[in-house]
């Protein structure tokens, strides 16, 4: 799924937990990211430690906020985020170069209120 913002969106597991719903929810994902090229920049996963974050309040990058509403835990998805909705023309750190498009595999784990 394409939305109108340029975010791809792939279920690759649908999660039977509780829905991701939007503002208000705080939630904690495993993730890995990549640049189109392949190179991987970050990983949750790698390192083993999970990633909170409230949802939708503009904590993370645009991409995240849109693309884990709709998720619900155990599922995964494939965001492939544009860099107006990822880091855009300033780039991140020196690993994420200047309006470069993200690709994430994200895991939802937990949902809290």
């Amino acid at each position: 799924m394409t939305s109108t913002s340029g975010l791809i969106i792939e279920d690759l597991v649908t999660g039977s937990g509780p829905e991701a719903k939007g503002p208000g929810q705080y939630v904690t994902v495993h993730y890995t990211g990549w640049l189109t090229d392949g190179k991987e920049f970050d990983s949750s996963r790698r390192r083993n430690d999970p990633f909170g974050f409230p949802l939708g309040v503009g904590m993370v990058i645009p991409g995240w906020d849109q693309g884990v509403v709709g998720m619900r835990v155990g599922g995964k998805r494939k965001l492939t985020i544009p860099p107006d909705l990822g880091y855009g023309a300033r780039g991140a750190g020196g690993v994420i170069p200047p309006n470069a498009t993200l690709v994430f595999e994200v895991e939802l784990l937990e949902i809290s209120e």
